[in-house]
């Protein structure tokens, strides 16, 4: 399972409709952090494959989603569940950080 890249075309069946949370990266194709981090997800979402999907945002192809969760660095993470935005991260976040965002997003919300 690798991580798909959306626009706002597709933006509400594969994030807001999810019935799994999301890891939004909002990236730019000339960040050098965008890329290593990019490599993080690809690995990551192999690993929840099932459980959390990853999805990545080019801001200046969709500018309009950028826009809408005031993006203002890339890399950045947004971590959803059930439409909402529980979690944003800017900036690079080491493998052992975001393992650790990812096993609270796949917590039950009465937990």
């Amino acid at each position: 399972m690798s991580v798909m890249s959306i626009d706002e075309s597709n933006w509400d069946v594969e994030v807001q409709q999810s019935e799994q949370p999301v890891v939004v990266d909002f990236f730019a194709t000339w960040c050098a952090p965008c890329k290593a981090m990019g490599l993080v997800l690809d690995k990551l979402a192999e690993r929840h494959a099932g459980e959390v999907k990853f999805v990545k945002v080019n801001i200046e192809e969709a500018f309009g989603l950028a826009q809408r969760f005031n993006i203002r660095a890339v890399p950045t993470l947004a971590f959803m569940k059930g439409g909402d935005v529980v979690g944003l991260e800017a900036g690079f976040m080491a493998p052992a950080q975001l393992e650790a965002k990812i096993r609270d997003l796949r917590q039950p919300a009465n937990a």
